[in-house]
């Protein structure tokens, strides 16, 4: 029997900012959508540093449990290392994926096709495969190679969203500034939410304005 399981890959690197990662995990899990999840060497320091999570490849489930919160039957997990793993080829059914956070070496990584580890290669095969591809940098400020790497993934198909929060719903708390940068991560993969409230318009500012 051909298995329907096409679940959208995730990719967290070594960048600060494993609170956005958690909310795009947390944002699918809900939506009802599987997940594919990649953590990098480097990134593991970082949630180490970020959460005191120590993730590691043969308690995974623990600590993917205990980080967020919830149930994680419909994710799989992929050791960064593991380059014959299922999101390594074009013929592995994946709806696309996303890299959150980005680090600036990973963003190089992946605009040069370097495919030095399982994240680079699944974010290489999911441009080759015309799958949508978003990718979230979070560094400032930054330089001019990185923005050239930047301007090769949008040409290539990729969408580049930095972790930019917004600030025009006037959010109390940092969990609602991640939120929104998730929302963002999660409209531009078509997948549903309700982490933000959306703009709808100014009236009183329209009528100033005639």
């Amino acid at each position: 029997m051909t298995s329907t399981r096409r679940p959208w890959v995730v990719g967290v690197s070594g960048a600060s900012g494993t609170p956005y990662a958690r909310a795009v995990l947390t944002g699918l899990l809900d939506a009802g959508h599987p997940v594919d999840l990649i953590v990098s060497r480097a990134a593991r320091l970082t949630l180490l540093d970020e959460t005191g999570l120590t993730f590691r490849d043969g308690h995974w489930r623990d600590d993917l449990a205990g980080w967020l919160g919830r149930d994680i039957a419909h994710v799989t997990y992929w050791p960064a290392g593991d380059l014959a793993a299922g999101p390594a080829s074009g013929s592995y059914p994946a709806r696309g994926m996303v890299v959150v956070p980005a680090s600036t070496a990973a963003v190089a990584g992946i605009a040069i096709g370097l495919s030095k580890d399982l994240l680079q290669r699944a974010a290489d095969v999911t441009l080759k495969e015309r799958r949508p591809l978003v990718v979230v940098p979070r560094e400032a400020p930054y330089t001019r190679a990185t923005l050239q790497h930047m301007l090769t993934l949008h040409d290539a198909g990729a969408v580049v969203l930095p972790a930019s929060p917004a600030f025009y719903s006037a959010p109390q708390t940092v969990a609602q500034l991640v939120d929104f940068v998730a929302a963002k991560v999660l409209d531009a993969i078509g997948v549903e939410h309700d982490l933000i409230t959306r703009w709808t318009g100014h009236l009183g500012a329209a009528r100033e304005l005639d």
